[in-house]
């Protein structure tokens, strides 16, 4: 029977250990060539050589890249030589990240800045060097790495929950932007036992969250048969997806006093009867035209029922 992902290849960021290491080994055990990346080098002794090594030893293809996302250039020489070895890239899962986990108090633009360059501008690098082949050859399933910190907020996290927001951000974008060239792009939002939480949790939430229970969902995600603009949560085998949505709301235009209006009636406003998960960002726009039109003519309306 036909691997999920034969004939595709792949590449993994921050693959040295924890969710990429287990990413990468279950890309290449569905069939996927895979570009094993991580920053700390590609030579022997290094982790994600380790990885590399260990995928060509179960009978797959492995390359093992030291770039570092930050790194524009470095990110357009690592797809390079994924180009050379096997003809394409099919598959980028943008999995690097660090912490830099201070209140907002404490926090310094230092340590602001490093977080969002390696989660935000470290995907953007990325998928910017495989952008333009996956176009060529109308073909691409690119994965940003989000989280619940991102998408619900988390103590200690302005930092990281401000990049993790913003790579969903730039998945709704590119999503639509690649949709003409059959390029899928999603997010995944792990909860899952890595190095990031050591002395957080306990030794038995540890390890339900073993970082392998979330692969699945990513290999899912970049199938030929993936959805497109998906959230997908995951954590101790569990599937959920997120959603950013849309209230109906209410329309204020034309009273005397909009702002106490607007002050009173959070609550309706808030209503999440009828909510609808945007196209895109012209659907706020379309929404609040349609009901200043109704308004304008319900007050049309009345006007002429009063003057008759």
């Amino acid at each position: 029977m036909k691997q999920f992902l034969e004939g595709r290849v792949a590449i993994v960021t921050g693959a040295g250990s924890g969710l990429g290491r287990e990413h990468a080994l279950a890309l290449a055990r569905h069939g996927a060539s895979v570009l094993v990346n991580d920053f700390k080098g590609s030579h022997e002794g290094t982790p994600g050589r380790a990885v590399a090594d260990q995928i060509v030893r179960e009978g797959g293809q492995a390359i093992a890249d030291g770039g570092d996302v930050t790194d524009a250039a470095q990110m357009e020489a690592m797809v390079a030589t994924a180009v050379a070895a096997w003809g394409r890239v099919d598959i980028l899962v943008n999995n690097a990240g660090i912490l830099r986990d201070r209140s907002f108090a404490k926090m310094t633009l230092e340590d602001f800045r490093a977080v969002l360059d390696t989660h935000l501008t470290g995907s953007f690098n990325c998928t910017k060097a495989v952008w333009e082949q996956m176009r060529t050859q109308q073909y691409g399933r690119i994965v940003m790495t989000t989280s619940s910190s991102g998408l619900y907020g988390n103590f200690g996290q302005a930092n990281y929950s401000a990049a993790k927001m913003a790579v969903v951000g730039l998945m709704q974008t590119l999503a639509l932007e690649g949709a003409k060239h059959n390029i899928r792009v999603n997010c995944l939002a792990p909860t899952a036992a890595t190095a990031m939480t050591e002395g957080i949790l306990s030794p038995d939430v540890l390890a339900m969250l073993a970082p392998a229970a979330v692969s699945p969902g990513l290999v899912a995600l970049v199938g030929e048969d993936a959805p497109t603009r998906t959230i997908l949560l995951a954590g101790a085998g569990s599937f959920e997806t997120a959603h950013i949505t849309m209230t109906q709301g209410v329309f204020v235009g034309g009273v005397d006093d909009p702002v106490r209006q607007i002050a009173g009636r959070f609550g309706e406003i808030g209503d999440r009867e009828g909510e609808i998960v945007p196209g895109s960002g012209w659907e706020q726009y379309k929404l609040e035209v349609a009901k200043a039109e109704q308004g304008s003519l319900a007050r049309s309306g009345a006007g002429i029922r009063k003057l008759g």
